[in-house]
C-alpha cells in the first residue's frame, strides 16, 4: 500500500460528518452548494438541519442502532426510566419512515381521510430507509448518488397497487429511462478488470469483457493460469451438457441443491483460479459469493456454463403479496434510475404526505426540491415524520382481539416516549420486531427472527474529474478480489433542473461496493458475519482501503488519489436488504408456511409491512407490503 501522504489521507476533504444546506440556483442548471456554517445540531427542526448533505459514514451511521442493541440485549429498559406521556393521538402510527412506512401512510389516507392523523417514526436523522439521498459538493455544485437502493426494477410484474402509486406520484419509468438517461456521455468507453496481485500475482488491468467476440484478447491480457484461461474458454463457448441422461426438471433440480462453485469443480473440473475468478460475481445481487448461491440461480443470470445442457427459460412466476390485487403485465421494462436512486421515490411521497416540506408537484423537481426538515413534525400537520426516535415498545391496550388502542414508546435523545393511536404498522425490520412487541405468539416471533438481512456498502467517491476513466477507455471496473468488487462512473441522468458531469474534465461521482461475507458458510452466517464487521469497521479503514484500491486501479490513467478525490461518503448497512430464500439451505415450506408468512400475520391493532414481509428486496414489494398492512388493517 502507498504511504498515507501519496494516498491523500492527511488532506482535508469533505469526509467528516457535517450539517449544511444546500440551495438551488433558480433558473440555471448548476446546483450549487449553500456555503452556511455547519450546524451542530441533532433535532430536526435545528435551523440548518439536513442530512442528505452529510458526508462520512452514512446509511446506518452511530446512534441509529445503539438503543435497539441494547433492547436486543435486555439491557434497555434497566436504566431507561418512566417513560413520557406525550399525550399524542393519532388514527395510525407507523413505524419506519422507509418506502414501506411512507407507502403504508399513502394508502391509509387514500382508503380513509386526507385528514386522518398519522404519525412515522425512525430511528435514522432521515426518511427513506435504505432508499438514503447523498449530495455531495464538488467542483462548486452539488452532486447526486443513491447511498442505498438504486433503482426501480423488479423481477417481477407490478402488482396495480404498486404500479399506480407510481402513476399516482407522476413517474413513468420507462418513459423517464428513454428522456433522461443520457448515454452519449460515456460512449465509446466500456469495461475493465482488475486483477490484484495478492490474488493473481500482480496487479493488472485488463480492459474489455469474458465473454464474446472479445474473449481470447482478454484472456490473452489477464494474469490467469494457461489452465484458467482455457477453463474459462470452455465455460464461455462450450456447449457441455454436463448432466447427461437426465431430465430438464431433473437437471433443474440438481443444479438447485449445488452451488455455482461446485457446478465449477466438481462438474465442469475447472481450475480453482476459476472459482477465484467469478467468486464474487453474485456479491451485488445476493450479497454472498458462488459459494452460496445455487447453479441455477447462476444459470438464470446467464452466467457461463450452461449453453450445452438444453435448459428452457420460462418467466419466474410473481407471487401475488396482495390480497384480491391484480397484476400488471409490465409491457416493457420496468426501470429508471434517478440520481438518487429512489431516495427521490421518498421524497415524492413525503411531499405527498407534508406538501409544505418542500415546493414543486412533479416528478422532475422533486430531485432538485430544497426540502425543509423543520416542516417534517409539525402540530399543524395530519401527517407528522418524527426522526431519530427509536421505537423501543409496541403493544395493544388490552386483549388483542378487542383492543381500540394501541401505545407506541420511543426512544429520543435520552428520553422514552409515549404516543397512542387506533392501529400501528410495524414498517420496520422483521428481526427488531420481537423486541418491540413481545407478546407475539411465539412462532410468529420465531419466523420474524429468521432472515437475516444483507449487510452492503455503497460507496461514494467524489472526484476532481474523470479523465482517467476516458483515458482508459473505461467506464467501469470490476475488482472481483478486493475491497470493494468495483468501481464505475455514476450513471447519466439528467432531469429537471440536474444534470449530470458531460465532459471526462468535469467533477464526479464514483461508485463502488461492498458485500462483506465469510465464504464456507451458510448464507444467513454469512450475512451475520458481515455484519460484525461492518459495526466494528471504523471510517478511516475504509477510506485507507478506498484510496489504496483506487490508486491501483487508475494509476494507468492518471489517477492521483491525494489529488483527485474531493470527498468521501461510506453507507454503510449492517442491516441491508431483505433476505430472499435460497434453495441451498432453507427448506421448501409448503404454501403459506414459509417464514415471511407467518411473520407478516396482523396482530390486534399492529399490521407488519417492509419487504421483510415479503422475503423480496425490491422497491415494489416494500410497496405491496404496506398496502397489505393497511388493508388488514381495514377489515
Amino acid at each position: 500500500m502507498m504511504p498515507d501522504k501519496d494516498l491523500g489521507l492527511l488532506r482535508s476533504i469533505t469526509r467528516r460528518d457535517f450539517l449544511n444546506g444546500a440551495a438551488m440556483t433558480a433558473g440555471t442548471a448548476a446546483w450549487l452548494l449553500s456555503m452556511e456554517e455547519p450546524v451542530q445540531a441533532a433535532q430536526q427542526d435545528a435551523s440548518g438541519y439536513y442530512p442528505p448533505a452529510l458526508t462520512g459514514m452514512r446509511g446506518s451511521p452511530d446512534g441509529s442502532f445503539e438503543v435497539a442493541h441494547a433492547l436486543r440485549d435486555g439491557t434497555f429498559w434497566k436504566t431507561a426510566g418512566t417513560p413520557v406521556d406525550t399525550h399524542e393521538t393519532y388514527d395510525l402510527i407507523v413505524v419506519g419512515g422507509g418506502i414501506s412506512g411512507l407507502a403504508a401512510a399513502y394508502f391509509y389516507r387514500a382508503r380513509t381521510s386526507p385528514s386522518a392523523r398519522i404519525l412515522i417514526l425512525d430511528n435514522h436523522d432521515d426518511f427513506g430507509g435504505h432508499a438514503k439521498r447523498n449530495e455531495m459538493a464538488a467542483g462548486g455544485r452539488v452532486l447526486l448518488a443513491n447511498g442505498g437502493t438504486l433503482a426501480i426494477e423488479s423481477p417481477y410484474s407490478y402488482s396495480k397497487e404498486a404500479r399506480g402509486l407510481m402513476a399516482d406520484l407522476g413517474i413513468d419509468p420507462a418513459a423517464l429511462e428513454a428522456k433522461c438517461t443520457d448515454r452519449s456521455v460515456y460512449r465509446g468507453l466500456g469495461t475493465a478488470t482488475f486483477f490484484d496481485k495478492e490474488t493473481f500475482g500482480q496487479d493488472r488491468l485488463v480492459t474489455g469483457q469474458a465473454s464474446g467476440e472479445t474473449l481470447a484478447g482478454f484472456l490473452a491480457k489477464t494474469p490467469l493460469s494457461e489452465a484458467a484461461r482455457s477453463d474459462i474458454a470452455r465455460l464461455q463457448t462450450g456447449k457441455i451438457d454436463y448432466l447427461p441422461g437426465l431430465s430438464q426438471a431433473e437437471k433443474k433440480d440438481r443444479l438447485s441443491r449445488m452451488s455455482y462453485r461446485d457446478f465449477l469443480l466438481h462438474l465442469v473440473k475447472a481450475d480453482p483460479q476459476v472459482v477465484r475468478f467469478y467468486q464474487t460475481r453474485p456479491h451485488d445481487l445476493f450479497g454472498v459469493g458462488i459459494d452460496a448461491v445455487s447453479a441455477l440461480d447462476c444459470w438464470a443470470m446467464h452466467y457461463p456454463g450452461f449453453e450445452g445442457m438444453n435448459l428452457d427459460r420460462v418467466p419466474t412466476p410473481r407471487v401475488d403479496f396482495t390480497p384480491g390485487g391484480d397484476l400488471v403485465q409490465d409491457p416493457e421494462p420496468y426501470y429508471f434510475h434517478f440520481p438518487d436512486g429512489n431516495a427521490s421515490i421518498a421524497r415524492m411521497l413525503v411531499r405527498s404526505l407534508i406538501p409544505a416540506v418542500a415546493p414543486g408537484n412533479t416528478v422532475e423537481d422533486v430531485v432538485t426540491a430544497k426540502f425543509d426538515y423543520s416542516r417534517l413534525d409539525r402540530s399543524d400537520s395530519p401527517v407528522r415524520i418524527r426522526l431519530n426516535s427509536t421505537v423501543v415498545r409496541s403493544r395493544n391496550i388490552g386483549d388483542p382481539l378487542s383492543a381500540k388502542e394501541v401505545e407506541v414508546a420511543y426512544a429520543r435523545e435520552k428520553q422514552v416516549y409515549t404516543v397512542r393511536g387506533k392501529a400501528a404498522i410495524m414498517a420496520c425490520w422483521n428481526m427488531v420486531i420481537p423486541s418491540l412487541c413481545p407478546e407475539l405468539p411465539d412462532q410468529q416471533k420465531r419466523a420474524l427472527r429468521y432472515g437475516a438481512k444483507v449487510p452492503l456498502v455503497y460507496t461514494v467517491v467524489a472526484a476532481r474529474n474523470w479523465t482517467a476513466f476516458r483515458k482508459l477507455g473505461i467506464h467501469g471496473v470490476s475488482s472481483p478480489r478486493m475491497y470493494h468488487t468495483g468501481v464505475h462512473l455514476d450513471q447519466p441522468v439528467s432531469i429537471g433542473a440536474y444534470r449530470c458531469p458531460q465532459s471526462a474534465g468535469e467533477p464526479i461521482l464514483l461508485r463502488m461496493t461492498r458485500t462483506p461475507c465469510k465464504p464456507g458458510l451458510p448464507e444467513r452466517d454469512q450475512h451475520r458475519a458481515g455484519r460484525v464487521e461492518l459495526l466494528t469497521t471504523p471510517f478511516a479503514t475504509f477510506e485507507s482501503k478506498i484510496r489504496d484500491q483506487l490508486a491501483r486501479i487508475l494509476e494507468p490513467g492518471g489517477f492521483d488519489p491525494a489529488r483527485d478525490i474531493t470527498g468521501i461518503t461510506v453507507n454503510r448497512w449492517p442491516h441491508g436488504y431483505a433476505y430472499e430464500y435460497n434453495a441451498l439451505f432453507d427448506p421448501d415450506w409448503p404454501e403459506g408456511q414459509r417464514p415471511c408468512d407467518l411473520a407478516r400475520k396482523r396482530f390486534g391493532l399492529i399490521a407488519i409491512a417492509n419487504s421483510d414481509a415479503a422475503a423480496a428486496a425490491y422497491t415494489d414489494q416494500a410497496i405491496d407490503q404496506g398496502y397489505r398492512a393497511v388493508r388488514e388493517l381495514a377489515q
